[in-house]
């Protein structure tokens, strides 16, 4: 069968139209992905659209009802990850120290696809040479490594994100559930009220709906 130009230039405008309204629904972060979620709804779409768009024995409805079907996958994945721990953590994954006063986490290193030339290339990337000058290494959950230098502060990450409480930093600021509960009950707040909050020279700094 030989592909119509209509029908090509039709798929075109569809697909065209399909990425703006997930960069428009879903925010824009997938333009610069700093997740899986964000990374693989851009390999796939790419991939329907351009494996898709040049064959002619699928019509212009099958295409339409492919590009939805992934809109609804990549809608439902979000809206687990920002609602439920569990899935954020398995979908995204978190945030991993891998390296602490200047020793390296080797195990935790490997488990995470980082092997020794990757991490020496991310520490040259950002000018350290010698790792025990390393106070804290993160490796982000976007592949990125977040180097604290050993006369410099260390980095405080957020102990709710999207109504959810994040066990390990709040551990890490050596705090429990009680106080923060206690905190939170301070501001008449519920943690499902509070779209981010952060613990910042001894002061909870909250920031709600």
């Amino acid at each position: 069968m030989v592909l119509s130009y209509g029908d090509l230039t039709l798929k075109f405008i569809i697909g065209f139209l399909f990425m703006v309204l997930q960069i428009n629904l879903f925010g824009r972060g997938n333009i610069a992905p700093t997740s899986a979620i964000d990374q693989l709804q851009n390999y796939v779409l790419g991939g329907i659209v351009g494996g898709m768009i040049y064959n002619s024995s699928i019509t212009i409805l099958q295409f339409s009802l492919v590009l939805l079907i992934w809109t609804m996958v990549v809608f439902v994945a979000k809206f687990l990850t920002n609602h439920n721990n569990f899935f954020k953590k398995v979908i995204e994954g978190t945030p991993q120290l891998i390296i602490k006063n200047g020793k390296i986490d080797v195990n935790l290193a490997l488990r995470n696809g980082l092997s020794a030339n990757d991490l020496s290339f991310k520490l040259r990337q950002a000018g350290v040479m010698d790792v025990r000058n390393v106070k804290r290494a993160v490796f982000e959950r976007n592949g990125q490594l977040t180097l604290v230098m050993k006369n410099e502060d260390s980095i405080k990450y957020p102990i709710i994100l999207d109504g959810k409480i994040d066990a390990d930093e709040l551990s890490n600021i050596h705090k429990d559930d009680e106080w923060l509960e206690a905190e939170l009950k301070k501001r008449n707040l519920e943690v499902a009220e509070v779209y981010l909050a952060n613990y910042i020279d001894n002061q909870l700094i909250i920031y709600t709906y």
